[in-house]
């Protein structure tokens, strides 16, 4: 009898347990997908934990693999999440390219021999690749802004092209779109069947890497597209300012920022030593060797498991790897504490930041154009505005990365918007600075539209310590330091 009143008592205490945690994830409390690579986005504490995986102290080569961020199982998400009494409104995605051949080149060594062809039977596999080189050669009736209509629309060289995108990026952005879609056209119906050109916002810079990860990601969001439809806006400048580009002291900020790398890097003499190492090597000399940032050539060895380069004088190998790789993170760590670099973040990121507020403020109004913006960009584009957000913990945007901005309203009050802040598929509203303190005092999943116009109108000034300046323009023209 007492142990058969044992295992009821058991029993019981199992039920309660599985119907809280249950009850957990039915509110949304606790994110029950997990990311790619093995990155769990169960806790709000960090914005990229992995518990299982993430090794106890900084590893240079676990921070590279997030880098490459090299496809594999399906992604799950945070992307869409919200109470059922919530609507989407309208959605802004912005992406870094995916994969791509390195911009520089190691001195006197061979190039990395990558195909940029895509081949259907070629690791990375999708199966959406061959329709979408099938799609890309039809594709004369788009209507692309100048200089973008003079770029190919998909890789297509044996040995690829300094900076070209690889097959590798390509698959990136096409699960990436295949993940929106299923969220947001499927479960969401954010566009009808019967969509219209004005209901898509497409921009994107002058490379051919930008300009095909867009199209990669869009053709997995919308398969089979019409060409017709399809518009896509020439962007000159990575910061995607348009026509305010000109910020004197958002240069100032920058100028103070590069001279605090150059002073960082010469305080590291095991880096030194090692850039000596592997100019004599090349039989170079140390200064052309570092103007060449062999960093960008090894890391593209390292992404696609090729090895790293030899001559007569050694190879260079994983550990001259590993001490440039940390450095770079020890870079990122002493740019956040200096914030320097969050002075240039705030002006650069305003303008691009200012456009999408505007947009979310017209889809708040009922408008129903540009419901769907996206943004084909670099990592220089996305690391200013992960720092003016005040994501600090975020890491340096990876091949693909995507940040996300969604709008939604509430049914049962429809005058009121909420944002929601996702970070490659991790919900990081609540880590922005402009609501932390919010999250503080209210129990709703998402941020006030408020919260957020108010930041990039009023607050984002106030954050480079001017208590004059209530626009853009007089921010950037103020005397500096």
């Amino acid at each position: 009898m007492l142990f058969r009143n044992r295992f009821l008592l058991l029993l019981a205490l199992a039920a309660l347990l599985a119907f809280v945690s249950l009850s957990l994830q039915f509110f949304h409390l606790t994110p029950v997908s997990t990311a790619k690579n093995g990155v769990s986005s169960k806790s709000r504490k960090r914005i990229m934990p992995d518990p299982v995986t993430e090794p106890p102290v900084m590893d240079p080569i676990y921070e590279a693999l997030l880098y490459c961020n090299i496809p594999s199982v399906a992604e799950r998400s945070m992307e869409g999440h919200a109470p059922h009494h919530f609507k989407l409104v309208s959605v802004h995605v912005f992406i870094r390219h995916g994969d791509r051949y390195p911009l520089y080149v190691i001195p006197k060594t061979k190039r990395p021999e990558i195909d940029c062809t895509l081949l259907a039977n070629r690791k990375p596999y999708h199966p959406k690749l061959e329709a979408f080189v099938s799609h890309m050669s039809k594709g004369s009736g788009a209507s692309f802004e100048s200089p973008l209509h003079s770029l190919p629309l998909y890789p297509n060289h044996a040995l690829c092209e300094m900076g070209e995108l690889t097959q590798t990026g390509v698959v990136q952005h096409l699960q990436n779109g295949q993940l929106l879609r299923d969220i947001y056209l499927k479960k969401h119906k954010l566009l009808p069947n019967n969509w219209s050109t004005d209901q898509l916002y497409l921009e994107t810079t002058g490379k051919s890497r930008t300009l095909q990860s867009g199209l990669a990601l869009l053709y997995g969001f919308l398969p089979d597209f019409d060409w017709k439809k399809i518009h896509f806006r020439h962007q000159p400048s990575a910061l995607f300012c348009s026509g305010n580009c000109y910020c004197p002291l958002r240069n100032q900020y920058l100028e103070k920022e590069q001279r605090r790398q150059y002073l960082l890097r010469l305080k590291n003499s095991q880096l030194e030593r090692t850039y000596e190492d592997m100019a004599r090597i090349v039989d170079v000399p140390t200064k052309q060797l570092r103007a060449a940032n062999p960093i960008d050539s090894m890391l593209c060895h390292f992404c696609h498991n090729v090895s790293f380069p030899c001559t007569r004088n050694g190879c260079i190998d994983m550990e001259h790897f590993k001490v440039i790789k940390t450095h770079q993170i020890e870079d990122e760590r002493e740019r956040r504490e200096k914030k320097l670099y969050l002075g240039y973040a705030l002006l650069g990121a305003h303008p691009i930041l200012n456009q999408t507020v505007t947009r979310m403020q017209r889809a708040a109004e009922g408008r129903k154009e540009e419901v769907f913006t996206l943004y084909s960009a670099h990592d220089v584009t996305l690391s200013p505005v992960l720092s003016a957000l005040g994501l600090m913990e975020a890491r340096f945007p990876r091949f693909a990365a995507r940040l996300i901005f969604e709008l939604w309203q509430d049914r049962e009050k429809p005058s009121e918007h909420s944002v929601r802040i996702l970070y490659n598929g991790v919900d990081v509203t609540f880590h922005t600075s402009f609501c932390q303190d919010h999250h503080k005092h209210s129990s709703k999943p998402m941020c006030p539209l408020e919260n957020l116009v108010r930041f990039v109108k009023r607050d984002m000034f106030v954050g480079l310590g001017s208590s004059t300046s209530t626009n853009y323009y007089d921010a950037c023209h103020r005397e500096g330091f």
